[in-house]
Order: structure tokens, then sequence, then C-alpha cells
């Protein structure tokens, strides 16, 4: 089946390539021809494990093609993916549909037969809709259906989750689309991943409701290790007992510094606003929404307090400053609200990241860049641990205590104990919830 992905950005690169690693042939199309360039020579624009691999083994079986030419890439598709950006819109947060409109239209003129129109980005409920009216207006002649096809790809575990979902949701109202939206899962279908088909309205709401859960979850457990932190528990050992709980169950019960990343603040803010706008608020998730940014800066409040009640003068090193391990991705990263607050409050920070500084370099401005752990704590007044990556996990703690000026420790991700650290000859140990 030829296949048109529209956008080579996160979703579109990911799934284009893995939908050739299916045995579809996959042309990417994207506006940027230094992007295109990048690809064609085998070079992977964004940090994915694994992702460059099967990149290069499809290009290499002729399945897998890139291209800025849209109308080449339409003609004779089956399907046509739409996988372009939909960023908070400002001032309201809305999700900006402009990429995704304007994608349609282009590939309204581009349609020459039949194919379905499959919007793979996060677009509120109704784009569906509107993407088909837009066709229609383009090209009264056009022979189509739509269909919703949200994604439920993790940064840093992108492969797996598309090659091994937890579910497909497809989201089709004819039985045409429907037939061709199965053939090009017929490989998931075969080995029993769950195909989940539905209207077009209820696809759209399973990825906004999905992504907002789980970003309750989280700040849920925030708000429970403030408490700890007030009454003498142990967030890790109430998140163990909740977790067991098969109602409840483990995941994203994590106490940290914040959510962050692509998706869910995003989300969070777009359902929000579609909730209001239909005058049914949804407001759990708006207070999730103010909470996150409160943790945010409590944590801010409780790195000042480890220093003594001022960073101004003091050395720190950050280690980690992408929103999660294994992406590069730093978008709403809490370190995009920590690290400029202590650069604010007159502290000389050092930060060393596996994948960050590419783009930390832009967004933190103010920092120094080091190579490991350990030149970035050398004379440091505070070490403060952001972002979980393998590396950080297993630190020498005493080497790590033994070069700083004043051994304090900020651990965001409770990856080791007070007990360990004090052992190891920090002065000071903080972590979240404990």
């Amino acid at each position: 089946m030829k296949i048109a992905m529209i956008g080579t950005g996160y979703v579109g690169l990911v799934s284009g390539v893995c939908f050739s690693d299916f045995g579809h042939d996959v042309v990417c199309v994207d506006k940027n021809p230094a992007k295109i360039e990048m690809l064609e020579a085998g070079e992977v624009p964004i940090y994915e494990p694994g992702l460059d691999e099967v990149l290069a083994r499809n290009v290499e079986a002729g399945r897998l093609t890139f291209t800025t030419d849209l109308a080449a890439a339409v003609d004779g598709a089956e399907a046509v993916f739409i996988a372009v950006g939909t960023p908070t819109r400002r001032g309201d947060g809305h999700a900006d549909l402009t990429y995704v409109m304007a994608a349609a239209e282009e590939i309204a003129a581009a349609l020459t037969g039949y194919s379905v129109i499959v919007t793979k980005s996060t677009v509120p409920v109704g784009t569906n809709r509107a993407v088909e009216k837009v066709i229609a207006a383009a090209n009264p002649a056009a022979g189509f259906d739509v269909a919703s096809n949200p994604e439920f790809l993790r940064e840093g575990a992108a492969i797996d989750d598309f090659m091994r979902p937890d579910r497909v949701v497809v989201g089709v109202e004819s039985e045409r689309a429907r037939e061709v939206m199965g053939d090009i899962y017929r490989p998931l279908f075969l080995r029993d991943f769950p195909i989940v088909f539905t209207d077009l309205e209820s696809a759209e709401m399973i990825k906004y409701a999905a992504n907002a859960f789980l970003a309750t979850k989280i700040t849920f457990i925030n708000e429970i290790a403030a408490l700890c932190e007030r009454v003498g528990a142990d967030v890790k050992a109430v998140s163990k007992g909740m977790g067991l709980d098969g109602r409840i169950g483990n995941k994203f019960l994590h106490a940290g510094p914040g959510y962050g990343g692509s998706c869910f603040p995003k989300d969070t803010n777009a359902l929000a606003r579609i909730g209001q706008d239909h005058a049914s608020p949804v407001r759990i998730v708006e207070t999730v929404i103010a909470v996150n940014e409160e943790v945010k800066r409590r944590m801010i409040d409780r790195i000042v307090d480890l220093c003594g009640g001022t960073v101004n003068g003091k050395t720190v090193a950050v280690l980690g400053v992408t929103f999660k391990p294994n992406t590069d991705d730093m978008r709403e990263g809490p370190s995009l609200t920590i690290v400029p607050a202590l650069v604010g409050g007159g502290a000389r920070v050092k930060v060393v990241d596996p994948q960050g500084r590419k783009e930390g370099e832009a967004l933190l401005p103010g920092v120094s860049w080091v190579d490991d752990a350990y030149d970035a704590a050398a004379g440091a007044d505070v070490v403060i641990l952001l972002t979980e990556w393998n590396e950080f996990r297993a630190l020498d703690l005493k080497r790590l205590a033994g070069g700083m000026a004043t051994a304090r420790m900020a651990d965001l991700r409770n990856i080791y104990s007070e007990k360990d650290a004090r052992r190891a000859g920090f002065e000071a140990y903080i972590g979240v919830g404990r």
C-alpha cells in the first residue's frame, strides 16, 4: 500500500518509518528542504533510540523515501496522513490548527483518486469534520474519506510503542475507509494487538482524555508528595502501596518536579479549552494544569532553602534538562522554569545532559555546559538531579561530593536516598515527598 506522510516531525517521522517497516511504501513529506536532505542522507533530526536503524533498513529496501513535493507524494496514495504540528495557540490555550488546515487544502489539490485522509496530529474534537469540509470545498470532485488515528507514542520508547501498542484507535465512518485502515494495521491485527474502531469524535476525545488522565496521576502524586513532606511520610512507600492496587496501577505515580514535554501540557490546555467552549468545564484538568505549574515553582523554593535562603553567588550543577530521559526534547520541561530562576537569582549554573545541549543552548542562556556529572559538580555548592538519565542513576556519590565546594543534593527524581547521600559525604540532601 502506498502511504503519504505529511510532516516529518516527531510523530510523522516515527509513524512513517514504522509503517514502511510493516511493508508499506511510504513517502514522507516536509516543506523544509534541509530536513529532507538530512533524511535522504540517513541522518535523523530527532533523538529517538533505534529510529536511525529502522529508517536505514527501509530506505535500503526501497520502501521509504523523502520529498518536499506533496503533490507527487499524494498522487496514487491510498492513505494520506496529516502529521503536522498543533502547538498551543497563543492567548487562549486552544490547539493551533493552522498547519492542519493548510495541509488539508494542499492535499485536496493533489488528490487524483480515492484516498483516506488520516489525521495523526492531536486535534480538538470536530477537527476531522472540518478537514472533510476543507477538502470537499477545495476539490468537489475528490473521492475521499477522513479518518482519525491519534498517536500514543512515548518519546524514548516510540518504536516499541508503535510496533507493540496497547491499542490502536481509528475513527472512521465508512466501510471503505475502515478496510483501508484495517489493511494498514494488519500486521498488528495479526499479532492480536487491539484495534479500536470508533466514530471520529470519540477517537479525537480518546487521545485528550488519555493524556489528561496520565497528567492527573502525575499531579496527584506530586500533591501527595508535598503532604508527605509535611507529615513525615515517604512518597515512594505511598506510591508503592497505591500502585499495587490493580485498580490504580503503578505507572505515572513517581513524584518529581512536574510533567512537561510535547503532549501533556499542550493536550491538557486544549482539553480545558474544549470544555469551556462547550459549557462543560473539565475542572479536574484545569486544576491539574495550575498545580503542575505550582509544583515547578515549589522545586525552586526548596532548592533555594537548601542553599541557605539564596542562590546568589552559588555554583549549581544541574544533571539533566530534557523533560524525560532518552529524548532531546525540552518542550515545557521543568528545567525551563527551574534553571532560569536559578540564573535569575544570581547562581552560576553548570549543566550536563546526554542529549539536551542541542536545544538547550538556545533555551537556557546564561549557563555553561559540561561533559559529565563529575565535571558539573566540581566546585559546586549544590547538585540538582533533574532528569533521570541512566548515567545519573549509578553515580559514585562519594566522588561527586568530594569534588564539591559544599556537598548538597536536591534529588528531584528520588534516585538516591538521604542515607546513601550522607554516607557518601553530602552534608544536606532533599528528595521529593520524603
